[in-house]
């Protein structure tokens, strides 16, 4: 795209010097390239205009700067490279990016899900829905992304803006109308989602989390309602809302788009709702009530939570024009989602052992009723095993402790992803949760022993819960990321009790 061009749709406060075609857009100068623009700002944990010198050794031929000292500088000493000063670094490079990539996301109907849990789940089931009736999608998400057919790693729930819209200009090239993407609250506070035009916005539920960033739960509430004001475009079209979660009606307040679709279970006046819930071994059934009538949703997924999702899944779905004979027919052949509720193969040794995210005190309880209605029946015993991420909101860790220990019959404490805290702190804050119970409980700080050391307590009709890595393929120890999986940890185990 020819910098001139370029320049018209980004919100800059001065500009000088000139460049021809521009090869690409980067914020990462390791990645510039000859004849690309480099975009430096000031990130939470680095300022990018530090490495203008790099980027421009690299090759650039524009650069995008939020520093007015970097500007000066620039037009001072590289008179010949064109360069442009702007007040917000990230809409920057959004504007750019977008403009650069020749608008992909004004070719796609987008829905967004944000939330404390539920996210990722409910982007899977509502791509599934999409599929099912033809229509060629996107996939931006915690585990992976999808582009059509292809599955990529995902390294952030929600990424930067430029890498973003090449993720929806890849999906354009491959014939995809529809995107689903997670839209963190760390991604709309600092508006890494500047421009996106939402057609469908979905609000799951909202849970202590995240607070060592966002500091209170009204703030980390205010990031996620952004969502339904728009950040830097309209606000959706459609808002799918949690009526029975105690934040909807904030969610709803904050919306500035046309039509409100209310769900819930518990809630009389939600708009959307299921009736007549129906757990069995083969999942779920529930009759799915809605002002454009009424259907069956049966589904293979188990657990009121999943209740919730298929429930805001469906409504995006209908807002994104299916009926409800092609959602029913849909939810029948949905996928469990990776490391969430994911059975872990346990051959005939009779325990069920099961993978599974949850990394909240609020998760961690719906994850044990779930694992508790399973084994109702056969009197088996609900083992918890989980640890509280480093470097983290502490204050959730003895609420986690908690939750875990009040629904448990046997607790297992452990690490997560201890960063650069010490395990042992970390483990002895859950611990106060815990000593709040009578419940039993172990403490063994190796996650692959404490993994061994559930599994093995475990008798025939028993659930082992794994929680908080889920699918995750790596623990972080200090700096380092050691691959470990805790479905691969749990199967080598259950091969040996075999």
């Amino acid at each position: 795209m020819n910098w001139a061009d370029a320049l018209k749709e980004v919100s800059g406060i001065e500009s000088a010097g000139a460049a021809g075609e521009i090869a690409g857009v980067e914020y990462d100068s390791r990645r510039v390239s000859a004849g690309a623009a480099f975009v430096a700002m000031h990130g939470g944990t680095t300022d990018g205009n530090r490495y203008i010198d790099a980027a421009i050794a690299q090759g650039a031929a524009a650069i995008v700067t939020d520093s007015p000292a970097a500007y000066e500088k620039l037009r001072k000493e590289h008179p010949e490279i064109a360069v442009v000063r702007v007040e917000h670094g990230r809409r920057a490079l959004a504007e750019l990016s977008a403009a650069v990539m020749g608008h992909p996301e004004r070719k796609l109907k987008i829905s967004a899900v944000t939330g404390t849990n539920g996210k990722t789940t409910t982007a899977y089931l509502l791509e599934q829905m999409l599929r099912s009736v033809g229509r060629k999608c996107v996939l931006i998400g915690t585990i992976e992304t999808h582009v059509g057919d292809e599955v990529r790693v995902s390294p952030h729930t929600t990424p930067e803006s430029r890498d973003l819209y090449e993720i929806f200009a890849d999906g354009v090239r491959t014939g995809a109308t529809e995107a689903v993407m997670e839209m963190s609250s760390h991604a709309l506070e600092q508006e890494r989602v500047w421009g996106v035009p939402v057609d469908v916005g979905i609000f799951t539920n909202l849970t202590q989390d995240h607070l060592d960033y966002h500091g209170t739960m009204e703030n980390y509430a205010a990031a996620k309602a952004k969502l339904f004001a728009g950040v830097g475009a309209s606000a959706p079209r459609v808002a799918v809302i949690n009526a029975d979660d105690a934040w909807g009606a904030s969610m709803s307040k904050a919306f500035r788009g046309g039509e409100l679709m209310t769900y819930g279970i518990e809630q009389a006046s939600a708009m959307y709702s299921a009736l007549a819930i129906r757990q069995s071994a083969s999942g779920t059934r529930f009759e799915l009530c809605t002002p454009r009538g009424r259907g069956i949703v049966e589904s293979p997924l188990h657990g009121r939570v999943n209740v919730y999702n298929l429930l805001a899944a469906s409504c995006a779905a209908q807002a994104r024009g299916l009926t409800l004979d092609e959602i029913a027919a849909a939810a029948r052949g949905l996928r469990q989602v990776p490391g969430r509720f994911q059975a872990v193969a346990s051959g005939d040794t009779g325990i069920t052992v099961v993978v599974d995210y949850a990394h909240t005190d609020d998760a961690l309880r719906n994850l044990i009723a779930l694992g508790r209605e399973l084994v109702h029946e056969r009197g088996g015993r609900v083992i918890t095993l989980f640890g509280c991420g480093g470097d983290r909101d502490r204050s959730k860790r003895p609420k986690m402790g908690r939750a875990a220990a009040e629904a448990s019959d046997l607790v297992i404490l452990t690490s997560d992803n201890p960063r650069s805290e010490e395990p042992m702190a970390i483990i002895n804050e859950a611990l106060v949760g815990v000593h709040e119970t009578t419940t039993r409980y172990i403490v063994e700080p190796d996650r692959a022993l404490a993994i061994a050391i559930a599994i093995r307590a475990a008798h025939k009709g028993d659930i082992v819960l794994l929680a908080g890595k889920g699918h995750e393929k790596v623990q972080v120890i200090g700096e380092q990321s050691i691959p470990f999986s805790d479905g691969a940890v749990a199967e080598e185990i259950l091969k040996e009790m075999q």
